[in-house]
C-alpha cells in the first residue's frame, strides 16, 4: 500500500525472546531509490533454487524503462490474507514467525492464491510448476540484505511507522512554508 510516498510491504516477522513477542520487523519498499537493477531478484532465486534466474525468484521488479520507474513487488503478508482464505486445502497459514507461508504438502496446485491475491504476491516457478510466494528467507529477507540503493529495506514496524511520520511533518512543514509566505519547497 502507498504512504506518505512510500510503497510499503505489510509483510512481517516476529522476533521473539522467551516465547514473549518482542518487535515486529516490515518490508518497506522506496521505488524512488529503486534503480531497476534487480539483484533482489538475483538473490532470491539464488537463495531459494540455487541458481540466478530472475523468473525463478519470489519478488518482481516491475519496471518503466520510458519513465525510468522500477518498483520491486512482493508477497505483503497480510494481516488477513486473501491468498489463505482461498486456498481450498488450507495449505496457506501464517509460521510461527508471523510469515504468510505455503506448506506444499498440502498444495494441490489450483492456483486460487494467485487470484485471489491484490499485489500478484505469489507467483508460479516456471521450472517446478509450483505456486511460490516470499517467505522472508527466514527473518532475514536476502532482497533487503544485498539492495545496495536501500530501495528495499527490512525495518522495525516502529521504525517504519516513525520515517512516515518524519516525512509527513517535513511535508507538512513545507506547505505551512508556501501558505504563510515561505520559500516554496
Amino acid at each position: 500500500m502507498w504512504e506518505n510516498g512510500y510503497f510499503v510491504a505489510v509483510g512481517y516477522f516476529v522476533v521473539k525472546v522467551l516465547g514473549v513477542c518482542v518487535l515486529r520487523m516490515m518490508l518497506v519498499v522506496e521505488p524512488e531509490r529503486c534503480t531497476g537493477c534487480r539483484m533482489c531478484e538475483l538473490v532470491c532465486s539464488f537463495y531459494h533454487v540455487g541458481v540466478f534466474n530472475p523468473r525463478r525468484a519470489r519478488i518482481t521488479v516491475i519496471r518503466n524503462d520510458e519513465r525510468g520507474v522500477y518498483v520491486p513487488m512482493m508477497c505483503q503478508h497480510c494481516e488477513e490474507p486473501p491468498c489463505m482464505d482461498a486456498c481450498p486445502v488450507y495449505a496457506i497459514y501464517r509460521g510461527e514467525s508471523g510469515a504468510v507461508l505455503i506448506d506444499y504438502g498440502r498444495c494441490i496446485g489450483c492456483r486460487m492464491c494467485i487470484t485471489a491475491c491484490p499485489f500478484g504476491g505469489p507467483s508460479v516457478d516456471p521450472v517446478t510448476m509450483q505456486t511460490v510466494k516470499c517467505d522472508l528467507c527466514d527473518g532475514d529477507p536476502k532482497c533487503a540484505k544485498y539492495c545496495v540503493r536501500g530501495a528495499i529495506q527490512y525495518v522495525r514496524a516502529d521504525e517504519a511507522a516513525m520515517k512516515r511520520r518524519i516525512e509527513g511533518a517535513r511535508r507538512i512543514s513545507q506547505a505551512m512554508g508556501v501558505i504563510l509566505g515561505g520559500e516554496r519547497p
